[in-house]
């Protein structure tokens, strides 16, 4: 008869076997910033905190949309513990249905309180600025966003589709710095310019680049990259005088998740994103974004945020405007 094994010993013995112990430590990002950038960052935190990163990304199809539906469809039984977004203005619609939590990371202390959410439901951190890209070429520089309307450009500028990206943002910042009359003002004034409509702010810097139009408003990595790129253009930040608006920035934003498992490192997490070693990662890749810690070191193509006037807008606002052109929008467009 062989020799008998005690019940503990032997459960004991069979969890071992099976890999139970100490769960290792995790955070969940889901992350609509582009993986080519946002990915090293996050090896970097893996590195330096030995927390595990699961991270979903956007793909380029669903454009920024679609972690956000899954954060919306997961509302009941919540998956992440942290949402990387590309701009801020999606993040107040998570608040309004509850998926996110307060939460302000110490590291975002010197970070303007324009670009966070004044209770904490969101932090900004490293952007893009809408900027001018202007062809070596042109006969005339133009010094804002109402060169549109001069006649000086009437044929020769070109603007991205309205209804999709960034300059949706643009559009809906304008509304409401501006109000709706003298922001449809402007829409009609583009088109009595006859303002060329790209498909995208690539394709706008691609036709100044090639000496097809004067300028163009598009983001700061467009810009950047036909700068380096050595293409025949210079870079303008518009309506810096003293009567001008300033130039829009679309911060990064990251939000903690209401409900997630692994709360505590979401924190670290959104802690390591908003600091200034982060922004300065982002300010020297090819995304070129602009720190928003005043004296982090930029590269020669971009300004120091403090050496910027900045369009002074709510970005909660934004997003409710977003919404409320849509159709004036389409209308413009002709859809």
């Amino acid at each position: 008869m062989g020799r008998r094994i005690r019940l503990p010993v032997l459960l004991a013995g069979l969890l071992a076997s099976a890999g139970c112990g100490p769960r290792p430590s995790v955070v969940v990002v889901y992350v609509s910033e582009d993986q080519v950038f946002s990915e090293p960052i996050l090896k970097d935190f893996e590195k330096e905190t030995g927390i595990r990163v699961r991270a979903v990304y956007d793909t380029e199809e669903a454009k920024s949309t679609g972690v956000m539906n899954r954060l919306l469809a997961e509302k009941n039984n919540p998956q992440a513990d942290v949402y990387w977004a590309n701009e801020p203005i999606r993040a107040g619609l998570l608040r309004q249905q509850g998926i996110s939590a307060p939460y302000s990371p110490g590291n975002a202390k010197g970070i303007p309180n324009q670009f966070k959410d004044p209770q904490g439901y969101w932090t900004g951190f490293s952007a893009r600025a809408r900027l001018l890209v202007v062809s070596k070429t042109a006969a005339h520089k133009p010094a804002g966003i109402q060169a549109y309307l001069d006649p000086r450009w009437r044929g020769r500028a070109v603007i991205a589709n309205p209804l999709f990206g960034t300059t949706t943002a643009q559009m809906a910042a304008l509304f409401s710095l501006w109000g709706d009359q003298k922001a449809k003002q402007f829409l009609a004034g583009l088109r009595a310019n006859q303002v060329k409509l790209s498909t995208g702010n690539g394709e706008s810097a691609d036709l100044v680049a090639s000496g097809a139009f004067d300028f163009s408003l598009v983001d700061s990595d467009d810009a950047v990259s036909r700068a380096r790129q050595g293409r025949p253009i210079e870079i303008v930040y518009p309506d810096q005088g003293e009567d001008g608006a300033g130039v829009f920035l679309i911060p990064n934003a990251v939000v903690l998740i209401k409900g997630g498992a692994n709360t505590e490192n979401g924190k670290k997490l959104m802690d390591y994103l908003v600091s200034e070693e982060t922004e300065r990662k982002l300010a020297a890749a090819d995304c070129a974004q602009i720190p928003l810690h005043p004296g982090v070191p930029t590269p020669p193509e971009i300004k120091p945020v403090d050496r910027i006037k900045t369009m002074k807008v709510d970005y909660a606002e934004i997003a409710a405007r977003l919404t409320a052109i849509q159709p004036v929008l389409k209308e413009w467009v002709g859809y």
